[in-house]
């Protein structure tokens, strides 16, 4: 939206405020119109369509805090400016609780308005790349909730609506925060079974001594604490989906009951006497090598054959680098959306240096920088200076598949933390209470963070 575009109506009792206040306007390239209150104002709204709205908060006959409500019930769509005089600002910033976008105090200067102007333009003009990019991932750059337009990633939708009515087994494969169990919602969303339960477990999570009894369930008394009979993720799966994720983590001795399970379509409760049928379609994910595994016995040869009937091989981020502009967009606008934020984008140098990292933690890792980044951003863009340290070390130029590179979790979230801690104390100028309350975290974690990071 460019200023010789924005058509602003002007609401003041003042003649010469709104004289001076059109002129002003007219000179930067704005058209103006103007109206003495705010009952001539929503007849004006009722015959054209502002791109913004100057308000005077005190006018006779209807005010301003009257006409912002009468313009809310109306459901205009144009973004009201409140101009309140000295004594007025409570009320000013009542109506930005109520819904105006913001106000400025009377006297003002021209810079001032034209400052407030232009930001009210690059916020609308976010919110309309945010609709655009929304409508994009909605005609067809998504697939249940997957975005991409990478000839991989269309081979891989094509795979799951052949198999998606089937009762087919299917192993997706894939680095860590590819999005292995987007995949099997996928699966699962596009096939006949969607209106039926999707149950997630990670098998990597529960305890060996735990999982059998979550998988398959018990009965009464089949051990200590057993209190109660207890259905297992399988019948609460049945007529449905079972994703297994990191199912190169399930224990030997439970791979054999899963065989069976899957061979029989029954389950046996932990202390049952009795099995009872279940029909669920299996889908389950793994980023370890699972050949691998069978060839040093880890994981059962008959188990693996049985889960690979249809295998899905996801690609690494850094193999669909086109895809990094339309999921930092997706991210940025889901963010935020979902803290009521004013949507942001990537700066120019910001997304060079997104383009030319090596994404050890794949879309996963896309998602918390972008996040990261809409936290420490001061304006409405994310600069190269928001982004980890990790981004500037690489310098804007793709890592290699070294296995000598260092790839510890643990070092990169101390380093993120790290970072973020000395964010908060430099805006803070210091305040560790301050601080702890921008993080989120309790004072005393502050400082024993404080101490472990070295941090004076």
């Amino acid at each position: 939206m460019s200023a010789a575009q924005s058509q602003i109506l002007i609401i003041d009792d003042e003649e010469n405020l709104r004289h001076m206040l059109s002129a002003m306007l007219a000179r930067q390239g704005y058209q103006a119109d103007a109206a003495a209150n705010g009952a001539e104002a929503l007849q004006r709204l009722r015959e054209k369509v502002y791109d913004f709205i100057l308000c005077d908060i005190r006018m006779p006959e209807m005010d301003g805090k009257e006409f912002l409500t009468r313009a809310l019930e109306e459901h205009v769509p144009s973004p009201v400016i409140m101009m309140s005089s000295y004594g007025s600002v409570d009320t000013a910033v009542e109506c930005m609780k109520m819904g105006a976008y913001d106000f400025i105090s009377k006297p003002f200067k021209k810079d001032e308005i034209v400052m407030v102007l232009k930001k009210a333009e690059e916020r609308e003009r976010l919110k309309s790349e945010n609709s655009q990019l929304r409508a994009a991932v909605s005609e067809g750059d998504a697939f249940c909730g997957i975005i991409s337009r990478t000839a991989a990633m269309q081979e891989i939708f094509a795979q799951i609506r052949k198999i998606a009515d089937l009762k087919t087994t299917v192993l997706v494969l894939g680095e860590s925060g590819t999005g292995k169990e987007l995949v099997a919602r996928a699966i699962h969303s596009s096939g006949v079974r969607a209106g039926k339960p999707f149950v997630a477990v990670n098998c990597g999570a529960i305890p060996e001594n735990l999982l059998e009894s979550e998988l398959f369930g018990h009965v009464r008394g089949a051990f200590t604490d057993a209190s109660g009979d207890k259905a297992g993720l399988f019948e609460q799966a049945d007529g449905g989906t079972l994703f297994l994720d990191e199912i190169g983590e399930m224990p030997l001795s439970l791979q054999v009951k899963l065989l069976r399970v899957l061979q029989e379509e029954e389950i046996r409760r932990v202390g049952a006497a009795v099995s009872r049928k279940v029909n669920v379609r299996v889908v389950s994910a793994t980023s370890r090598d699972l050949e691998s595994d069978v060839r040093q016995g880890r994981f059962r040869e008959d188990l693996f054959f049985r889960l690979n009937v249809f295998c899905i091989m996801l690609p690494p981020l850094r193999e669909r680098i086109e895809d990094i502009p339309q999921l930092a967009g997706y991210f940025a606008a889901r963010y935020a959306a979902e803290n009521q934020t004013t949507p942001v984008r990537c700066a120019p140098d910001a997304m060079r240096l997104l383009l030319g990292y090596n994404w050890p933690g794949n879309i996963r890792e896309l998602e918390n920088v972008i996040e990261r980044g809409m936290i420490l951003c001061d304006g409405m863009t994310i600069s190269g200076a928001c982004l980890p340290p990790a981004f500037h070390e690489s310098g804007g130029t793709v890592a290699t598949d070294d296995p000598s590179e260092n790839l510890s979790i643990k070092k990169a979230e101390d380093a993120i933390e790290r970072d973020l801690i000395r964010k908060a104390l430099l805006k803070t100028g210091g305040n560790r209470t301050q601080a702890a309350r921008i993080l989120e975290i309790s004072h005393r974690s502050l400082l024993y963070k404080l101490k472990e990071f070295s941090i004076e």
